[in-house]
């Protein structure tokens, strides 16, 4: 092992929330692209099928374009929807430098609904510092934005 990689150390972003709504609502929110664009960005080429590859769109940065690319690893409906997320270059410093990481969406039933779990895992610290620190910001905002938006599905509001 060389110096560099003792001194490197992974990390998981974890969040885990109950919703008060079915699996069935919340896989729906999880894995319709529409939906999907509510509560991060639109994904171009996404379907909830092992293998498929997809990408976001986000902010370029230095040698980076902004394209994330994903590939879905894992869709038990219902039960468990993984990607891979890959992105940034290895020129680049803090925001935009690369990133091979894996995202995982976890429900299991709960007495008052569903328990999401979100474990986006495998940032090299220090490298990806910047990453974790945003998207665990970010991450901790998106998995209580799927609630309402998911609840707006059950019962969209009705116009007089």
């Amino acid at each position: 092992m060389t110096d560099a990689a003792l001194k490197s150390d992974t990390q998981d972003i974890v969040v885990d929330e109950v919703l008060p709504h079915a699996p069935e609502a919340i896989w729906k929110a999880l894995t319709t692209g529409e939906l999907i664009g509510r509560w991060l960005m639109t994904p171009t080429g996404f379907e909830p099928v092992e293998g498929k590859t997809f990408t976001f769109q986000t902010t370029p940065a230095g040698a980076w374009d902004g394209v994330i690319h994903c590939r879905v690893l894992e869709a038990a409906p219902n039960e468990r929807l993984s990607y891979a997320w890959k992105g940034g270059d290895e020129g680049n410093v803090g925001y935009g430098s690369r990133l091979d990481t894996v995202v995982t969406w976890i429900l299991s039933r709960a007495e008052n609904g569903t328990r999401l779990r979100l474990v986006h895992s495998g940032f090299v610290l220090p490298r990806n510092g910047a990453a974790f620190k945003t998207m665990g910001d970010g991450w901790k905002k998106v998995v209580p934005s799927i609630g309402v938006i998911v609840a707006e599905q059950v019962a969209p509001t009705q116009s007089h």
